[in-house]
C-alpha cells in the first residue's frame, strides 16, 4: 500500500490531501436538489461507503454537475475497490449526516468535490486483495430472525432491523412509471431461515436491485443491517425494505451465516422449498388470463417469474387408483420434508424441530397431466386442499374407498373437460424446465370453454 494513504481510524480535519482506499460495502442513487445558489438549476448528488478495516467504514458524498455526478457513479458499484483522492474531511453531524446514509464508526464524512478530489479504481492487486474480504465481514450483530419480525407484526411497523437469512428467489425487475411521469422501479426478493419460510425484501434504487440480480438462490445468505421493516397492507403480511441506511453483506462471514448456509442448502436439497406452495403465494379467485398449454409453456420460457392463470384442459394422468402411499403423502410438521410415520425423529438433518418427537401432517399429493389441443403440461402439482376440493372428499373418506370408486374417481375427471386455476414456476427438476400447480380444479361450463377458447383461437 502507498505510503500517502491514510487509514479511515486516522482521519481528521486538519490533514492536508488525504488519500483513502477502500472496499466499497454499500452505495445510493443519484439524486437532484435545487441550487439554492443557482435559482432554476440543480444540484446532483450521490454517496457511499467505505471500508478498508473490519473496525471501520465511512461514508463518502460527492456532489457537482449532472454530467460529473452520472458519470463518477457509473464508474463503480458495491464490491470495488475504490482510490478516493483529497477529499474534504468533515466533522460529522450523526442525527442529520446518518438520518438517510449508513451508520458508521468514524466520526467523520468525506466530501468529494468536481474541482478537487478524485475517484479512482484501485489498480494495487495486493492491496485490493486485503480489503476484498472486507465485504463478508458485517458490522453489525444479526439480532432480528424473520419469525421474530413476524410474530411481532404490525407492532414493528416502521421500525430499522438487522435481518440474517437466505435468498429463496427472485423476481423479475418491475419498471414503472409515477403520476408525475418519474420512472421506477423495483425488486421483490424472497428470503426464509428456519424459521419463516418466505419473507419479501423489496429492493426500490438502482444500486440495491444491480446487487440483489448477482445473487444465486438457496445458495446465497444475506446479512441486512438496518432495513426498515412495513406492513404490506394489500398481502396483509410483514415485509422488509432497503433503503438509502441500508448495508447488504453478501454469505457474511460469521458463524451464524455458515450454519444458515447449510441448512438452505439442506431445504433445497430435499425439495422442501420447491414444494412449499404457501397459501400467500396463491392468488384467490380473481384470475383472469386464459392460456391454452402451448401458452403456458411459452411464456414460462420467456420470462423465469411465477405467474398464475387458467386453462379449460382435460386431466389425462391421474393416479388415484395407485397404492395409498403414493397418493397420501406424510411430511414434518416443521420443515414439510416428506418422512416416514414409522419414524421416531424427522431425517432432514436441518430440521429445526428434529430432536423433538416428531410431528405429522398428511395430505393429498399427486402429480398429473393436463392436456388440451395444444399439448401437455406433464406432472403438475395437485395436493392437499386442491385435492380434496377436486376430489370431493377428505383423506379419510378417500382411504375409505374401494379400489372399484377410486377408478370412477379418476374417470370422472379424465373425459371431461376442466377449468384449471394453475400456478407455473420455474424447477431445475423438470425435464421441461418448469412446473405446474394446481390450485383448483373443477368440471368446465360448456358455454364458458366455447367463450374463451374461441378467443384463444383466432
Amino acid at each position: 500500500m502507498s505510503t500517502n494513504n491514510i487509514a479511515i481510524c486516522e482521519l481528521h480535519p486538519n490533514i492536508s490531501n488525504p488519500r483513502v482506499v477502500g472496499v466499497v460495502i454499500g452505495k445510493t442513487d443519484v439524486r437532484s436538489f435545487p441550487d439554492r445558489k443557482n435559482i432554476g438549476f440543480n444540484r446532483f448528488t450521490f454517496s457511499f461507503t467505505l471500508k478498508d478495516s473490519p473496525e471501520y467504514w465511512i461514508n463518502v458524498s460527492a456532489w457537482g454537475s449532472d454530467e460529473y455526478i452520472s458519470v463518477l457513479s457509473g464508474s463503480f458499484t458495491i464490491g470495488d475497490c475504490m482510490v478516493v483522492e483529497n477529499p474534504l474531511v468533515s466533522n460529522k453531524n450523526p442525527e442529520k449526516d446518518e438520518k438517510f446514509c449508513p451508520t458508521t464508526p468514524s466520526f467523520y464524512r468525506l466530501l468529494i468535490s468536481e474541482a478537487h478530489s478524485q475517484v479512482l479504481l484501485c489498480t494495487d492487486m495486493s492491496t485490493a486483495d486485503r480489503l476484498l474480504p472486507l465485504l463478508h465481514l458485517p458490522g453489525k450483530d444479526p439480532r432480528d430472525s424473520l419469525g421474530d419480525i413476524v410474530a411481532n407484526g404490525q407492532g414493528l411497523d416502521g421500525r430499522v432491523l438487522n435481518i440474517l437469512a437466505a435468498v429463496r428467489s427472485i423476481a423479475e425487475l418491475k419498471l414503472f412509471t409515477t403520476s408525475d411521469g418519474r420512472k421506477g422501479q423495483r425488486l421483490e426478493v424472497k428470503l426464509f431461515d428456519d424459521s419463516v419460510t418466505s419473507f419479501s425484501l423489496v429492493c426500490w434504487d438502482r444500486e440495491a436491485i444491480l446487487l440483489m440480480q448477482t445473487l444465486v438462490p438457496k445458495e446465497t445468505v444475506l446479512f441486512i443491517a438496518d432495513a426498515k421493516i412495513v406492513f404490506d397492507s394489500f398481502r396483509k403480511c410483514m415485509a422488509a425494505t432497503v433503503n438509502s441506511k441500508t448495508i447488504v453483506t453478501v454469505n457474511p462471514d460469521t458463524k451464524e451465516a455458515s450454519q444458515l448456509y447449510s441448512y438452505a442448502k439442506e431445504m433445497s436439497s430435499s425439495g422442501a422449498l420447491e414444494d412449499d406452495d404457501r397459501p400467500e403465494d396463491t392468488p384467490g379467485t380473481g384470475l383472469t388470463d386464459v392460456y391454452t398449454v402451448s401458452h403456458l409453456k411459452l411464456k414460462a420460457q420467456e420470462s423465469p417469474e411465477v405467474f398464475f392463470g387458467i386453462t379449460y384442459s382435460f386431466i389425462s394422468k391421474l393416479d388415484v387408483d395407485s397404492s395409498i402411499s403414493k397418493v397420501i403423502k406424510a411430511k414434518c410438521a416443521k420443515c414439510k420434508y416428506q418422512v416416514n410415520e414409522e419414524l421416531q425423529s424427522c431425517t432432514n438433518p436441518s430440521c429445526p424441530g428434529r430432536d423433538q418427537p416428531l410431528s405429522v401432517t398428511t395430505g393429498f399429493d399427486l402429480l398429473v397431466d393436463i392436456t388440451d389441443h395444444s399439448g401437455t403440461l406433464h406432472a403438475c402439482s395437485l395436493k392437499d386442499q386442491a385435492a380434496e376440493q377436486t376430489l370431493g372428499c377428505t383423506i379419510e373418506e378417500f382411504t375409505g374407498l374401494t379400489d372399484d370408486e377410486r377408478t370412477a374417481f379418476k374417470w370422472k375427471f379424465l373425459l371431461e373437460r376442466c377449468k384449471i386455476h394453475i400456478k407455473v414456476l420455474p424447477s431445475t427438476k423438470m425435464r421441461s424446465g418448469i412446473r405446474g400447480v394446481i390450485l383448483a380444479c373443477s368440471l368446465a361450463d360448456p358455454g364458458e370453454v366455447k367463450q374463451h377458447m374461441s378467443a384463444l383461437l383466432q
